[in-house]
């Protein structure tokens, strides 16, 4: 083969190469690990770790009327940092109540003995063995946290979430736990009919079907459960109350925003945490 054939040669498998890269989605960057929280991303088949550069923090002092809810994975939280025996965690019940926002608390408040949060989308469940392979070294404790979970039938994240809760070959490492919150409490659709497959015994118990029985069995393996519910009227004014104080309202400010605070809460059908915090801003700012 001639030099110019040859020339002619490299020339072409140099401009394929360059469109084969153009498709092909860039190398990962390097993880900082120096963040408190990240985000797991996806492009195209490889994932990582984006740092989050500006955290969302909330205090648990911020958060009013789950005292037995806070108390519980507190001291769930302390006993992982402190490379105690500790749970995963699956929260449930009512929009706005708390839920996601206590997950960020614990942030707040052990960030600085170690702990790290990376916030999973429900989508990428999937990955979640590739995420405890990628942190299994490093010496920090990190909450994989999962906000408003739940599956459709034959979703592949779910048996992935299942591999890593319990029953897998391969351990999850004990630096790593999964909390997650749902608005059901065991996080797939239940429908009318999966109750005719239940089974009656001669005892008179009733035992559910496979199908139930395979539902009940993802959320069981949460070693903590957390309920939350619907605020009472006095509770919902009392956050109101207490966020327009931290947004610098008078007193008189506060006794007088109590009308307004209710027709809120009624106009959006919820008296919840997050619908309190939302009216606190709409009046402050109208009132400071």
């Amino acid at each position: 083969m001639s030099s110019i054939d040859l020339t002619s040669l490299v020339s072409r498998a140099e401009r394929v190469l360059a469109q084969l890269e153009a498709w092909l989605p860039p190398a990962p960057p390097d993880i900082d690990w120096s963040a408190q929280a990240f985000r797991w991303r996806k492009k195209g088949a490889r994932g990582w770790l984006d740092a989050v550069q500006n955290v969302s923090h909330i205090h648990s002092d911020d958060l009013q009327h789950i005292d037995r809810q806070k108390d519980i994975i507190d001291r769930n939280t302390r006993h992982f940092i402190e490379k105690k025996p500790a749970n995963n965690v699956l929260m449930t019940g009512a929009r706005g109540t708390g839920k996601s926002s206590l997950v960020k608390a614990m942030l707040a408040a052990y960030a600085d003995r170690g702990l790290r949060l990376i916030e999973v989308d429900k989508s990428d469940m999937g990955d979640l063995g590739d995420i405890v392979d990628i942190v299994s070294k490093r010496p920090e404790r990190f909450i994989i946290f999962c906000d408003d979970l739940s599956f459709e039938e034959g979703e592949p994240g779910y048996k992935a979430l299942k591999s890593v809760l319990d029953g897998s070959i391969s351990a999850s490492g004990d630096n790593v736990l999964i909390y997650a919150t749902s608005n059901r409490r065991h996080l797939m659709p239940e429908y009318m009919s999966e109750n005719l497959d239940a089974k009656h015994q001669t005892d008179g118990e009733i035992h559910p079907g496979e199908t139930v029985e395979e539902k009940i069995s993802l959320s069981e393996r949460f070693g903590l459960w957390l309920s939350f519910y619907p605020f009472k009227q006095d509770d919902y004014l009392d956050i109101v109350y207490y966020w327009l104080k931290e947004h610098g309202c008078s007193q008189a400010d506060i006794d007088a925003s109590r009308i307004e605070a209710l027709q809120w809460a009624l106009e959006r059908g919820s008296r919840s945490g997050r619908v309190a915090r939302q009216f606190a801003r709409d009046w402050a700012a109208r009132h400071v």
